[in-house]
């Protein structure tokens, strides 16, 4: 007799990958000073930068060494021995403003760590109104798109299950915003497409399962809960086999491209995981939790009459 793994039992995963969330966002804007923003997304002069030097030079002692230079932003990229770093300042709107600036920031910096030690890795210039509009555009696309996933699930199975999806896809973005955010991956256009990409991943893993779930509450007895631990999995090897096969071919493109791309696929990588997850552990038990507390309100409803 095949035996089935008792997944509903361990809903509390999804409060311990909340909670991972949570510390992201915190390590994200208090240590990294807050994501990572491409040149798409903020305008001005968006300069990365590498420090040669043995010793580990930490961000507050960059972002002094620019204090002169009004609303400079500095953040760290990948690990802290790299010495790597993003500066950024807003557009002014002056004359001349990207030439005067990119000599303002080599200027400061040669006299705090010395002519010669510092290299320019990317110097990136955008004006304001292209990335307000970018971003205004990302915004309401990326809702409008929700809504309709809302609108579609609710209509092809209940609210619960409608409400239980939005809740795996904001977990599965809020958590790879998390992970971009500790590692000081850049937040551009390629980001926005790869958080679209792991929303459209996340909900097809998810309606698989919770077409096998509707499936079983209608030829099965029991408890609700049962059901669910049942379509799991029945849905499990499906749910593996695609999660491998993807993340075969988003590897490869991860170890052999570079850029802007193998962030793209690193981000993919993680999105993949993480929608598995989410479609297992959590998408499931907000619906179980949602079916409990409905029973819980039903029956209080008959003791009262």
């Amino acid at each position: 007799m095949k035996k089935n793994f008792n997944f509903t039992k361990y809903k509390s995963l999804g409060f311990f990958s909340v909670g991972l969330i949570v510390v992201g966002f915190i390590y994200t804007f208090a240590v990294n000073g807050g994501f990572n923003l491409g040149i798409d997304f903020n305008p001005g002069i968006n300069q990365q930068i590498k420090i040669e030097s043995s010793e580990i030079v930490e961000r507050g002692v960059v972002l002094d060494s620019l204090e002169n230079i009004k609303g400079v932003q500095v953040q760290v990229v990948g690990s802290k021995d790299e010495n790597r770093f993003v500066i950024k300042v807003q557009d002014s709107g002056e004359d001349n403003f990207q030439s005067t600036m990119t000599a303002n920031i080599k200027t400061s910096l040669d006299s705090s760590f010395g002519a010669g030690s510092i290299t320019v890795l990317s110097t990136e210039f955008i004006g304001g109104s292209f990335s307000a509009d970018l971003t205004n555009d990302v915004i309401f696309l990326t809702f409008f798109a929700l809504l309709l996933i809302l609108a579609y699930v609710w209509i092809r199975f209940h609210l619960n299950y409608a409400f239980s999806a939005i809740a795996a896809i904001f977990h599965d973005v809020l958590f790879l915003l998390a992970f971009i955010g500790v590692t000081g991956l850049e937040v551009n256009t390629g980001t926005i497409a790869a958080v679209l990409t792991i929303i459209g991943y996340s909900l097809n893993d998810t309606i698989v399962i919770f077409d096998r779930v509707r499936e079983n509450v209608k030829s099965l007895k029991g408890a609700f809960e049962e059901k669910v631990n049942i379509s799991l999995n029945e849905s499990l090897s499906r749910t593996i086999i695609t999660s491998l096969t993807t993340l075969i071919a988003v590897s490869f493109i991860f170890v052999f491209a570079d850029g802007q791309i193998k962030d793209f696929a690193l981000s993919l990588i993680v999105g993949i995981l993480v929608g598995t997850y989410s479609s297992i552990f959590v998408a499931s038990s907000v619906v179980v939790v949602w079916s409990n507390v409905s029973s819980k309100k039903q029956s209080s409803n008959i003791k009262s009459i």
